[in-house]
């Protein structure tokens, strides 16, 4: 049910953005001051919540898992957001969403496996 709820949301997104905005790319470019902010926040939420994740579990895939939900529910929320005529939904700002994403997750284990390293323990790989 949620996957179908997902793909609906997408697939009216998809539809309104292309019907509406036909010439939006134009104006919306790839590198604008816009994008930055939704990678570093994209980046700094999936951070931010793989490193509270931590205090709930030893599992880093479930950390990441965490961190990945969040930060993209956000960047999603966001867009919805603007689809309902609060500002302008861009696929380009979901995109930088995603490699901010992506970019905070792998900071976030990168520092989770040093810091296991360095500690001499090992955190779990697999299992709960």
């Amino acid at each position: 049910m949620p996957r179908a709820l997902v793909l609906a949301g997408v697939a009216i997104m998809t539809s309104m953005t292309l019907a509406s905005r036909a010439d939006a790319q134009d104006s919306d470019p790839w590198f604008g001051a816009d994008k930055k902010l939704h990678f570093e926040a994209s980046a700094s939420i999936a951070v931010v919540v793989y490193a509270g994740a931590s205090f709930k579990t030893e599992h880093r895939p479930t950390r990441a898992a965490a961190a990945v939900t969040v930060a993209l529910g956000a960047g999603l929320a966001k867009e919805a957001w603007d689809l309902s005529g609060h500002g302008d939904p861009s696929w380009r700002d979901l995109t930088w969403d995603v490699i901010g994403t992506t970019t905070g997750v792998l900071i976030a284990y990168a520092i989770d496996w040093a810091v296991g390293r360095l500690r001499g323990g090992s955190v779990q790989m697999t299992g709960r």
